[in-house]
């Protein structure tokens, strides 16, 4: 008689601990059930979901999938799924799954058929872009805004010619800001990895865009040697070029901020 051996696998489990009306914590046997460590049944049926999506995605956009991908999702073990996901990671990158699943939403969105509904993040740059559009093109036109006004500075000029001339940089520098911005969008539409939460971290970038403008062309052109050489022409570039290296602007500054810090803060070495 031939005994064949059956391998199970035990949820390991934390006893349950219960007081009585006296206070007196008293401890019980834990049913199987009552909490299991390890990976879940949902978590693998995300990854098999997942690894799905992924395959698909690559399929339909021309994609080399690795073959050893095949044979690791034929077996339903959790080494084998999580392999065979950080695979396909690799081999769709720079999309993800989340990526991926959010522009699949989108493109099932029957009932909004435009590009502008299906994209609303699309939208909202174009409309900021026609609005600093308009912008520069109102004040640019205005009388108060001229060489002799912008030489004058924040700290020299008052009024109405102040407040247009800000107007003007501040145009500028979002359109410098969504310059880059739409050229980053098109790239990660056509890439596939665009998220939700990129609508959060554009809209902080055009504001940092903003306002690094007006520091490159405001607050930077007051340590000019020369300041006749402070015109309508470098002070439109800067505000440009402040908007549109936003982000490097920054890192630049809290580099600085940062080699400051280490040199007046104690150090905490012994």
């Amino acid at each position: 008689m031939t005994t064949t051996s059956k391998t199970s696998t035990t949820a390991k489990t934390i006893p349950d601990e219960t007081t009585d009306s006296t206070g007196t914590t008293k401890t019980t046997a834990a049913s199987p059930t009552s909490k299991v460590y390890g990976i879940s049944d949902e978590v693998k049926e995300e990854m098999s979901s997942e690894i799905n999506e992924m395959v698909s995605f690559a399929v339909y956009n021309g994609i080399t999938i690795n073959t050893d991908v095949v044979n690791l999702i034929q077996d339903c073990s959790v080494d084998n799924l999580v392999n065979a996901h950080n695979m396909l990671c690799e081999n769709i990158a720079p999309a993800t799954p989340k990526s991926i699943a959010y522009t699949k939403r989108l493109r099932k969105d029957t009932t909004k058929k435009s590009l502008f509904s299906k994209l609303p993040l699309v939208r909202n740059l174009i409309v900021l872009s026609l609005i600093f559009l308009a912008t520069f093109i109102i004040t640019g036109s205005s009388e108060d805004v001229n060489n002799a006004s912008l030489d004058l500075g924040v700290m020299n000029n008052h009024g109405k010619s102040l407040l247009l001339n800000l107007a003007y940089l501040s145009s500028i520098s979002g359109l410098g800001v969504l310059f880059y911005l739409l050229k980053n969008v098109s790239t990660s539409v056509k890439n596939g990895n665009l998220v939700p939460e990129d609508t959060i971290y554009y809209i902080a970038l055009i504001v940092l865009g903003v306002i690094s403008g007006l520091i490159m062309s405001e607050i930077l052109n007051f340590y000019t040697k020369d300041p006749d050489n402070i015109n309508l022409f470098n002070k439109s570039v800067l505000a440009l070029i402040g908007g549109f290296s936003s982000d490097a602007i920054f890192t630049v500054l809290q580099g600085l901020i940062d080699r400051l810090k280490a040199i007046f803060a104690p150090s905490n070495s012994n």
